[in-house]
């Protein structure tokens, strides 16, 4: 296959950041995508709306429809995947991109907190994937994608931040059961995560903590989502995917190109 071209993608917080580098790289092929995200004004401390993600995929190739979607509003999700069918004339691809973080223990983290990122994480993923499966079963090459970790019940990847394992884990699940629910039916359920602290506009809000010169850049995510999102959704599923593991897989081992600063040590991300 090897090409996105005219494929539908339904990406979720593409409004800047991972989603927005998947989106473009899937743009170069001219697909059509559907950036459902909340931002449809700009924040000067967080830069990136629906608009000016889809000049950026538009510029790179492909067709934009930006919708103000807040993936806790299974309406708003509806309403979006009918948008988005009508437009395009039906999905191919659903990426679970957007997350709310928050490293924090058990008695720094509030209610407030624990709810979003479960809200968002786990529910809106499940909410999301389900809303686009209707279209995704007719399609040629269905894929889901979902941007969190392979699952360990090892008491390390909790201590210290429970609320948001319990959140990740919650997207890491739907891959474990959509995968086997919907193999004989030929969509593909997928996840992808990052070796190395990815930096992005939302990891530079978290201020020190993260070193932006001991990072990767957004794009090795995408040219990874890119390798899944073409091969066979019949025998590519129920996969936990690490970037720098799909790249091997491809002969591709040299990765300075995605480094902020290549030379410098890389930062290992969480669950892994």
């Amino acid at each position: 296959m090897g090409t996105l071209k005219d494929k539908t993608l339904f990406i979720s917080g593409a409004s800047r950041g991972i989603g927005l580098a998947i989106a473009k790289k899937a743009a170069q092929d001219g697909a059509n995508i559907v950036i459902a995200a909340k931002t449809a004004e700009e924040n000067p401390k967080l830069p990136g709306t629906i608009y000016s993600a889809a000049k950026e995929i538009e510029q790179a190739g492909g067709k934009a429809l930006p919708l103000v979607v807040d993936i806790r509003d299974e309406d708003q999700i509806k309403a979006a995947v009918d948008q988005a069918v009508e437009t395009f004339g039906g999905l191919d691809i659903c990426i679970n991109n957007a997350s709310a973080i928050s490293l924090t223990g058990t008695l720094q983290t509030p209610m407030k907190r624990y709810d979003l990122m479960n809200q968002v994480n786990a529910r809106g993923t499940f909410a999301v994937s389900q809303a686009c499966l209707p279209h995704l079963l007719k399609a040629e090459n269905p894929h889901i994608l979902n941007l969190s970790p392979p699952l360990s019940m090892e008491p390390k990847w909790f201590a210290g931040h429970t609320a948001y394992t319990i959140a990740k884990y919650g997207m890491s699940m739907c891959v474990l059961g959509m995968a086997a629910e919907f193999a004989d039916q030929g969509v593909a359920v997928n996840a992808l995560w990052p070796k190395t602290v990815i930096y992005t506009a939302a990891l530079a809000m978290l201020g020190d903590q993260v070193k932006p010169d001991y990072c990767r850049t957004p794009d090795i995510v995408a040219d990874c989502a890119h390798i899944i999102l073409t091969r066979d959704s019949k025998t590519c599923t129920g996969n936990f995917f690490i970037d720098e593991d799909v790249l091997a897989e491809e002969g591709i081992t040299d990765l300075d190109r995605y480094a902020v600063k290549p030379g410098n040590p890389l930062l290992p991300d969480l669950f892994l």
